[in-house]
């Protein structure tokens, strides 16, 4: 590849064509190379350039659909955008189940996010803090009229929570805005009410405010979902045994629990990609939440019932929204709500948690038994095949030989199709 400078000016003023064409001249694209950008899928232009910055083209994701969920007595088809093999089929079979004791029963879900609001430079904090307190309802108040529509519809701000921390720079109050989004998401709306308030806080407390943004670890919006596990469809009392033994290694040690973590994960962030959610504000809550505790632990609890069937709990917090932002813009995610067919950001949330304690059960039952790697190496195996050049007839023989001989590599696959060719292997 050429050399080539990367301060490029004035990008994000061209066309998608323009750009198109600078781009191919910086790094060479080939034809072939432009046609793929020029695919935008489902996507119209105008669409697509006006989500982000200087776009280019679009980048999918398989979606597919888990089946078998049965959560608080209504049945769902699951949307996940996902690239890892296994994991789909994965919380289906958990689904399958679960389903045997009734599924899934997940908890009211809150609608409230957190805007945090930074005062610092404050002379008297005990001073500060009480009439802030004073005078909390006009703040509110102050608060409601962003949004009337909002506030019409049941939502708002509804509290202020006022906290001291010290910092290297000094104590600062940090107030919190506690607000009502109910279908959204909510950062843009608690953004916009804390940018309001802010004159008006600097003018009550005396002091000087910097930061005013929505907190991604909502704790006021926690998720809760129970289920029983089928005890002889996991595999019996053996399996469970190992899946509670699993369970404890994560819970006393902050390694395991973060792959345990991002095996929940796997289902509940395929589910809000699908969705036109934002996958790094729930990653990151998640995350955060794991480790309020003061150490880092899973997001799941695991015991039995009286017959030796496995009990799973999930409870993690999830700002998840079905109006706004991407949902209502994204082409896929319009579809991918319509397919979940959830009324409210609550039923939404409910989803997921459901799906995240699958997903999770999954993955402990093939670690505490088969191995994870045997169901995730046979879709990969075809993977590699494929990038290997196995003709479509091929790949499944190419495939099988590869798991046989335990080496799931592209040179050892063009190794196998040599050798079919060369009749060396029938």
């Amino acid at each position: 590849m050429k050399k080539f400078r990367s301060d490029v000016s004035g990008f994000y003023k061209l066309s998608m064509e323009e750009r198109l064409k600078l781009l191919s001249e910086l790094v060479l694209l080939t034809q072939d190379e432009q046609l793929i950008l020029r695919n935008l899928g489902y996507f119209k232009t105008s669409q697509i350039d006006t989500l982000i910055e200087n776009v280019i083209g679009s980048f999918q994701l398989p979606l597919g659909i888990a089946f078998n969920f049965r959560i608080n007595d209504k049945d769902y088809l699951i949307p996940m955008a996902i690239e890892e093999p296994s994991v789909v089929a994965a919380a289906s079979n958990a689904a399958k189940m679960a389903r045997k004791h009734g599924g899934f029963y997940s908890e009211k879900v809150n609608s409230v996010m957190i805007s945090q609001i930074q005062i610092t430079q404050i002379d008297n904090i005990e001073d500060a803090k009480n009439i802030l307190i004073k005078n909390k309802d006009e703040i509110l108040a102050l608060a409601n009229e962003q949004d009337p529509l909002l506030n019409k519809l049941g939502g708002g701000a509804i509290d202020l929570e006022i906290r001291e921390i010290t910092t290297r720079k000094g104590k600062m109050l940090i107030v919190h805005l506690l607000v009502n989004v109910l279908d959204a998401m909510g950062a843009n709306v608690v953004n916009t009410m804390a940018e309001a308030v802010t004159p008006y806080l600097e003018k009550l407390s005396g002091g000087k405010i910097y930061l005013r943004i929505v907190s991604n670890l909502a704790t006021e919006r926690i998720a809760r979902c129970k289920a029983v596990f089928d005890k002889e469809s996991l595999g019996g009392e053996e399996v469970v045994e190992g899946i509670l033994n699993a369970y404890e290694f994560a819970l006393a040690d902050p390694y395991r629990a973060t792959t345990h973590n991002k095996g929940i994960m796997n289902g509940i962030s395929a589910l809000a990609l699908a969705t036109g959610n934002d996958t790094r504000a729930i990653e990151a809550g998640a995350h955060a939440y794991a480790s309020l505790g003061g150490r880092y632990e899973p997001l799941t609890k695991f015991n039995t019932d009286s017959e030796g069937n496995l009990i799973g709990e999930i409870e993690l917090p999830l700002a998840l929204g079905i109006i706004g932002g991407m949902t209502k813009v994204h082409p896929m995610a319009k579809l991918a709500l319509k397919i979940l067919n959830v009324s409210s950001s609550e039923e939404l949330s409910q989803v997921a948690a459901a799906l995240g304690l699958a997903q999770n059960v999954a993955a402990l039952r093939a670690l505490a038994s088969e191995g994870i790697q045997k169901g995730h190496m046979a879709l990969h195996s075809r993977n590699i095949a494929k990038i290997a050049g196995v003709p479509d007839n091929l790949v499944e023989k190419v495939a099988q030989k590869l798991i046989q001989d335990k080496k799931i590599r592209i040179d050892y696959a063009k190794e196998i199709l040599n050798k079919i060719k060369e009749g060396e292997i029938l």
